[in-house]
């Protein structure tokens, strides 16, 4: 099986609409036209700073991210496609409105992991939360993944201008290594161009040490 990667390009970027989701994707599919055919190719969302670090995420409709120069633009990639999206280097995306410059490219291993967080997970026929967590169950299991813990959090809309989504945040404990790295190539749900279904691992250092202790980085 090809390895999946993570491209993250340094950016020149001010601020971005905390819902930037859909504006972000629409500019990537426009400097980079085989990324929407591509399967296995998703879109992290940009954040800034952690609440746990002193700060909150704002809200509201018109609410902007504060970014850092250290903040990253993500692509999750089969690694036979990070040439193809260094032909983002160089540009300057338009983000609802706003400039962000792309710079160099690194690319970075998927982490084997045992806890792992999605911010937004699409079932399209998941109604509630009992709903939500069944069709997780069933999507992990197609992957082989059996997860001994499964937290969501609250129901939020992601808007665009064709429909809109139900999603929740998703956070698993998964058993072993190739499970972690099954559900971070394949995702769960709808809409990984938009961001959604990804997963990233859970920022928890017992749990980091705890997989170290086990194995879990050989």
């Amino acid at each position: 099986m090809e390895e999946v990667v993570d491209a993250a390009f340094a950016i020149e970027c001010r601020s971005l609409p905390v819902d930037h989701a859909y504006a972000l994707s629409a500019a990537i599919l426009a400097a980079l036209p085989w990324f929407a055919d591509e399967p296995q190719a998703g879109l992290h969302t940009v954040h800034g700073a952690a609440s746990g670090a002193g700060w909150q995420r704002p809200e509201g409709e018109d609410a902007l991210l504060q970014l850092s120069q250290r903040t990253k633009l993500v692509l999750r990639l089969p690694e036979s496609r990070l040439r193809d999206a260094a032909a983002l280097t160089g540009l300057t995306l338009n983000i609802a409105g706003f400039p962000m410059r792309v710079g160099r490219l690194s690319p970075r291993p998927l982490l084997r992991i045992a806890s792992l967080f999605s911010r937004s997970v699409i079932f399209e026929d998941a109604d509630d939360e009992t709903g939500f967590l069944a069709a997780a169950t069933e999507a992990l299991r197609s992957l082989g993944v059996e997860a001994s813990t499964m937290l969501c959090g609250r129901d939020v809309t992601l808007a665009t201008p064709q429909r809109a989504y139900r999603a929740r945040s998703l956070m698993v404990t998964v058993a072993t290594p190739a499970q972690s790295l099954a559900l971070q190539r394949h995702g769960l749900g709808e809409a990984r161009k938009l961001g959604c279904g990804l997963f990233i691992p859970h920022k928890d250092v017992g749990d980091l040490r705890g997989a170290a202790r086990a194995g879990w980085e050989d």
